[in-house]
């Protein structure tokens, strides 16, 4: 009996030991508002890009003043991230950055958030039997104040606190940007037609009204940078200095010889950016043939200067391309496929010579897949550069052919045959550093260049020519109207291609505005804020890459097509199984084990005891 009380005298001790020191493990870490996220999108704290915008980008106070309403459960949650985050916003400020928590309940708290731009809204939660729901109205948005500028959130919902902090930065990048009367010009080509921002070809028109185009979107969502036309003037002007970099888009038109020298003289300015988002196969604007042509437009010749060799042909990836479900009058879903629209994913299982997206570039960080639409082949010629980097970041499949024929029909359609030698291809590459001028060593009287950047600059090239559009509501889209019949609603188009752009904008629009944005931070040198618009990003899907999807070859029939179709599916459905019930039986086996091996460890404890 004795032995037994000294043995649960020392439990008690140990555990009362063992919960002290947590007490004060916690308290410490109260104290110190520190805590460790292990997510890959740093999901939980601060990213390292929004610290250094407080830190050192602010050369004034600021002021936040959150408007919130509790009393939902989900509210009290929301409103407890959002304190967590403003938390770690005031001490990565050092002292610039404050925020203040209202809770309007009286009149005038109300007023005061009303007059200050943020809406009031009814919100509500439903019991977890769904048969009641509270309902109440507040107010649930942020103030900023910098300087004498005053911005607003006014609205947040508490259903979705994903990207928080994007938003939040890019409203104090914004306001900080107006205070201090900071600017960040982008140029983009506009003299040559073809492919423009300001296309509405991301998604169909609806009640009437046209879509969205991307510029209006950034413009909206990051009004700190501002796009320029550029108009190259046949190259008898040169660019704008002022400019930190330059977009090439799709052009209908060749570029001339001065025009080029005249992009190549502004690269060489040093610590400027090129982003050329344009290639070979060319498709005219709301043509629901979708007939394309091969023509690089003198592209080529720039490019070539620079290392990176664009060939005049269109890549076809039958690995990994896009596939639109199409409903029939039946409602089963019929897949069409798309392979001159090349599906680009990150794959850690792949070399980096093999990767298909590099998603350590800045420009497509942290995604995990791209649509990269009738891409050209890009071949680099590293040798061109000797005090420069040059990296592949986008590639096709292994399983990937070319088409070089004059004229290519790019409709989808379920007849698609492979043609030609299958091999991987290039669709993006990067090159930064001290790079050495297309035109190095060759004469011009007018334009005489620096043989090298005089700083570090950088060059992007993406070589998808509808990249930043959604080719099925480019191609089946009404053209733009009159504005005198604009008001009669918008008709005509092509409603096949219609329909498919919506699913088409749900996959995979999400995913290129961001890297569009990205790229603008990468131009401009805000690298370390890309890894912001991370947040934004939902965890990826399960994706089934250790199946290989059955190889297609040129004399194939549909009654092979659908065989190889068909065991795929199985094999697919085959891992969901093994993976459902690994998830159902894995973890109680897990625990019948640990409880089984600490019963047998006690057993034979009590077996080696002896009474002397």
């Amino acid at each position: 009996m004795e032995r037994k009380a000294k043995a649960a005298t020392q439990s008690w001790i140990y555990l009362g030991l063992l919960a002290a020191i947590l007490v004060v493990i916690n308290l410490i870490s109260y104290g110190l508002q520190r805590r460790i996220d292990l997510t890959k999108s740093e999901r939980f704290t601060l990213s390292k890009g929004s610290a250094r915008l407080v830190r050192e980008g602010l050369k004034q106070d600021l002021t936040i003043e959150l408007y919130v309403t509790r009393g939902l459960p989900k509210h009290d949650a929301f409103v407890r991230d959002l304190v967590d985050l403003m938390n770690e916003y005031q001490q990565a400020a050092h002292g610039k950055l404050k925020y203040v928590l209202i809770e309007p309940k009286t009149d005038e708290q109300r007023q005061a958030a009303k007059d200050a731009g943020l809406q009031e809204a009814a919100f509500g939660e439903g019991s977890e039997t769904g048969d009641q729901a509270t309902i109440t109205r507040g107010y649930m948005g942020m103030v900023f104040k910098y300087g004498s500028e005053k911005d607003t959130i006014p609205i947040l919902s508490p259903e979705q606190n994903q990207g928080l902090e994007f938003w939040v930065t890019n409203k104090i990048r914004e306001i900080r940007d107006r205070g201090d009367d900071l600017e960040q010009k982008v140029g983009v080509i506009s003299s040559k037609e073809g492919f423009k921002l300001s296309e509405n070809s991301l998604v169909p028109p609806q009640g009437g009204r046209q879509g969205p185009s991307m510029q209006s979107i950034l413009q909206q969502a990051l009004p700190f940078y501002k796009f320029e036309d550029v108009d190259l003037q046949d190259g008898n002007t040169e660019i704008d200095k002022k400019l930190v970099g330059l977009i090439v888009l799709q052009a209908d038109k060749d570029f001339g010889e001065k025009e080029l020298r005249r992009i190549d003289q502004f690269l060489m300015l040093g610590n400027k950016s090129l982003a050329v988002i344009a290639g070979a196969v060319n498709m005219k604007l709301n043509d629901a043939s979708m007939k394309a042509s091969l023509d690089t437009h003198g592209l080529e010749k720039l490019l070539g200067g620079y290392g990176i060799e664009m060939k005049n042909e269109a890549v076809l990836d039958w690995g990994r391309s896009v596939a639109i479900p199409v409903r029939t009058e039946s409602g089963r879903p019929v897949w069409f496929r798309a392979p001159a629209i090349v599906h680009a994913q990150y794959d850690d299982r792949l070399e980096q010579n093999e990767q298909l997206l590099d998603n350590s570039f800045n420009g497509f960080f942290r995604l995990e897949e791209l649509s990269f639409p009738f891409p050209s082949t890009l071949v680099p010629h590293p040798e061109k550069q000797p005090e420069a980097v040059i990296k592949v970041v986008a590639r096709s499949t292994p399983r990937s052919t070319v088409d070089n024929s004059e004229s290519m029909d790019m409709k989808l359609r379920t007849d698609w045959q492979p043609k030609g030698e299958y091999g991987q291809r290039a669709m993006a590459v990067v090159l930064e550093g001290k790079i050495k001028s297309a035109y190095a060593g060759a004469e011009d009287k007018e334009i005489k260049p620096a043989n090298k950047a005089a700083a570090g600059s950088r060059i992007l090239v993406i070589s998808a020519a509808q990249f930043l559009a959604n080719p099925f509501a480019r191609a089946g889209n009404p053209p733009p109207l009159p504005p005198q019949m604009a008001m009669m609603g918008s008709f005509g188009g092509d409603q096949d291609l219609q329909a498919m752009a919506w699913p088409y904008a749900q996959q995979y629009l999400t995913g290129t505005i961001l890297a569009f944005k990205n790229i603008l931070d990468w131009m401009a040198g805000d690298a370390d804020l890309i890894g912001v618009s991370a947040k934004l990003l939902g965890d990826p899907n399960l994706t089934y890459s250790d199946i290989a999807k059955p190889k297609e070859e040129p004399t194939d029939d549909e009654q092979v097509r659908a065989k190889n179709a068909e065991s795929y599916r199985l094999e697919r459905q085959n891992v969901q199984r093994k993976v459902q019930w690994t998830v159902t039986l894995f973890p109680p086996l897990l625990f019948a084990v640990f409880g089984l091996v600490r019963w047998r460890r006690r057993e034979s404890r009590r077996g080696a005891v002896r009474l002397d």
